[in-house]
């Protein structure tokens, strides 16, 4: 009898958890479906909580340390205690929100390189937390953010890569400990001044703010710096702009301002 309580203690032969989701697809301010299956193992147990939690990969800068951790950035309580009799099913539906800033994974079918995001269950038995596998999510733009990337593939930019950076951006109403940075490579136009552009999407019910970052080359006695640009897009009017024409604009003066476009 010693035995089996030391066992039931360590967690052996306790309840397992398992997450299905409805549909791994969402957006920024949607909801993601599901159902927590919850198995009783050998024993009784007084389950405590079972929460969901959305966790990313970030990037972290600690002098001149960078590291990579995985954060979780928004988190909701599925259950209440309850008593989980030995072999019974448990199973809970859910909606989980999405946070309006989280970041995206996806764009027009594909991954971005570089990108992490999924759902983790977590059960807590007298105060041992089972933390489960990750269920993968994927992130689609909303329709204001697709308008903004698309027009930036037609001046013919090309995805790079994207990464969450944690902190914040100066000026910029951020409700995340993070964002996330869109990399794309120059379109043939703007290879000769620069390297890189990177857009970072804040969004919240209303609107976004949207803010580039243009990597700028370095000429022969000159050294190559950042250049940025702010704007606000609201969600429903981001439809009746020529985003291509605006965003070509934008570029083309804050270069020719710099010297580095004729």
């Amino acid at each position: 009898m010693v035995f089996k309580r030391l066992m039931q203690a360590m967690g052996v032969g306790g309840p397992s958890v398992e997450t299905v989701l409805a549909n791994p697809n969402c957006r920024p301010g949607g909801q993601v479906e599901g159902t927590v299956h919850v198995a009783g193992g050998d024993h009784q147990v007084d389950v405590s909580y079972v929460s969901l939690g959305l966790v990313t990969r970030v990037e972290v800068e600690s002098g001149d340390n960078d590291y990579q951790t995985t954060q979780e950035f928004h988190r909701q309580q599925v259950t209440g205690a309850f008593r989980l009799e030995a072999g019974q099913r448990y199973d809970v539906p859910f909606r989980f929100d999405v946070p309006w800033e989280t970041p995206l994974t996806e764009v027009y079918g594909q991954h971005l390189h570089g990108m992490t995001m999924g759902l983790r269950t977590e059960l807590e038995v007298a105060r041992s937390v089972d933390k489960g596998d990750l269920d993968a999510l994927a992130v689609h733009p909303l329709p204001a953010q697709e308008r903004i990337l698309e027009a930036f593939l037609r001046l013919g930019f090309r995805f790079a890569r994207a990464d969450v950076e944690r902190g914040h951006i100066y000026g910029v109403h951020q409700t995340l400990p993070f964002y996330q940075e869109i990399e794309f490579h120059p379109a043939p136009q703007y290879a000769r001044a620069i390297n890189q552009l990177e857009v970072t999407f804040v969004a919240d019910p209303r609107q976004m703010q949207v803010v580039l970052e243009l990597d700028k080359r370095g000429g022969l006695f000159t050294e190559g710096r950042d250049a940025f640009g702010r704007f606000t897009v609201d969600h429903a009017t981001a439809d009746r702009t020529d985003w291509t024409a605006q965003l070509d604009a934008w570029l083309r003066q804050s270069l020719q301002r710099r010297g580095l476009f004729g």
